[in-house]
């Protein structure tokens, strides 16, 4: 699988694959989450602009997207009932991860390019996303807490720090 900085050009793209990560949702009985056009086409093009946007592409094709992110996050600043594994270094954030329902690996894929950019990485989910709370532990991430959304949703935080071999 390959993974590439997402082109205005492939917005499309990316909204059609945020739709099927919202009916994966759904169909896991994640009926909140990414609730009416949430995360918004104004949203994917500001990640685009910014550099944050990626593809994976399998046989040619796009099969997943996320947005990797510098930190600080602002959502992130206070964490309740528990604490960040480590507070103090740079991370890197990863929102908006979706692919087609048929796709597998995408998660590892994008881990595998993100840890090479950086050693700490920071992930929130929402609580009826099983889904994604299960690769979250299956690839090493925490459990550290409650955030919540510039909005007020509560979202659960996940943090892993790469230790080297």
């Amino acid at each position: 699988m390959q993974i590439r900085h997402s082109t205005p050009e492939d917005l499309p793209t990316i909204l059609t694959l945020i739709e099927s990560g919202r009916q994966i949702m759904r169909n896991d009985g994640n009926m909140h989450q990414w609730s009416g056009d949430s995360p918004s086409a104004d949203l994917i093009v500001k990640d685009i602009e910014l550099g944050h946007s990626y593809l994976c592409i399998e046989g040619g094709k796009a099969v997943g997207t996320f947005a990797f992110i510098p930190g600080p996050d602002p959502t992130y600043l206070k964490i309740y009932e528990g604490a960040w594994v480590e507070d103090l270094k740079p991370y890197y954030v990863i929102h908006r991860m979706a692919s087609t329902p048929d796709s597998h690996g995408i998660f590892a894929a994008a881990m595998d390019y993100c840890f090479q950019v950086t050693d700490n990485i920071r992930i929130d989910t929402h609580r009826d996303n099983h889904i994604m709370q299960h690769n979250l532990l299956k690839h090493g991430f925490q459990y550290c807490g409650i955030i919540y959304l510039l909005n007020g949703d509560e979202r659960l935080a996940y943090q892993r720090l790469k230790i080297e071999d």
